[in-house]
């Protein structure tokens, strides 16, 4: 999984957030990124990455993922309760969330690749394939907490899954986000992986985090905890072994993935 970055004397131009796709296409040339991969649709890249999406050692992105669901998962309490990870993939955060002791654990994805795996990993599963953001076959208050990592930026209607995730949610009720900050993906930044001797891209969409607080906010939740980690020396040490040193030198300070929990009632 890779991303990009934008130059840092452009980062001050971008004060709000949501006015940062305008910014960025105004003052970014249109050949910033002349590597980028072509992306594909998230259900047919993730069927692809299945089978090897478990075994990415040294993935810094995927590592700063379970750090912050770490420290979120200190203020949304998941024990004894009924947790749905929306965007579940193939488990990947399974074996820490069922060690907190949730009394349930449902999958959601939209790749039945994915599925398949978590399937194999956890036969007991209870997993559902997501065919739209309206999740009408799961009856409301179902759940205590959602989880979704890594998710939000592949949803296009990002309004219309979010209410949804209201509605399967108790009357007190957490949600816990976390994804590549918004940031860089605007900026050009892609997921990618490795197939054959070449790369894949899955296709994402910016949603400006102060977005994500304000439609949540209509559904009446507050934030409970926000979380961002940004390149800095806690992370040099992947860069070493990328031999790209140079770009954490240029782009220390950036933030790359941010987390959030929203509480109601």
């Amino acid at each position: 999984m890779h991303v990009f970055f934008i130059p840092k004397q452009l980062r001050a131009q971008f004060k709000s957030q949501t006015n940062l796709i305008a910014s960025l296409k105004k003052y970014l040339p249109k050949n910033i990124f002349p590597s980028a991969v072509k992306e594909r649709p998230v259900v047919e890249a993730y069927d692809i990455w299945a089978d090897s999406y478990d075994h990415q050692p040294g993935n810094l992105m995927l590592d700063l993922d379970q750090l912050l669901l770490s420290q979120l998962l200190v203020s949304a309490d998941v024990n004894g309760k009924d947790v749905a990870d929306i965007g579940c993939g193939t488990g990947r955060h399974w074996p820490f969330i069922l060690n907190q002791d949730p009394a349930s654990l449902t999958g959601f994805d939209v790749s039945p690749g994915m599925l398949h795996k978590l399937k194999e990993k956890f036969p007991a599963a209870k997993a559902h394939t997501i065919t739209n953001n309206r999740f009408s076959e799961i009856p409301g208050d179902s759940y205590d907490v959602i989880l979704s990592t890594l998710t939000i930026a592949h949803i296009e209607n990002i309004e219309e899954a979010l209410q949804s995730w209201s509605r399967l949610l108790k009357p007190t009720g957490d949600i816990v986000i976390t994804d590549f900050h918004p940031n860089v993906l605007a900026s050009g930044g892609q997921r990618t992986f490795k197939h054959h001797n070449g790369h894949i891209a899955v296709r994402n969409f910016v949603h400006p985090v102060d977005a994500l607080k304000k439609i949540l906010l209509k559904c009446n939740f507050v934030v409970a905890a926000e979380v961002e980690k940004r390149v800095d020396e806690s992370v040099k040490h992947y860069y070493q072994q990328q031999n790209a040193l140079h770009v954490y030198d240029k782009f220390k300070g950036f933030p790359i993935i941010y987390g959030i929990h929203f509480r109601r009632g």
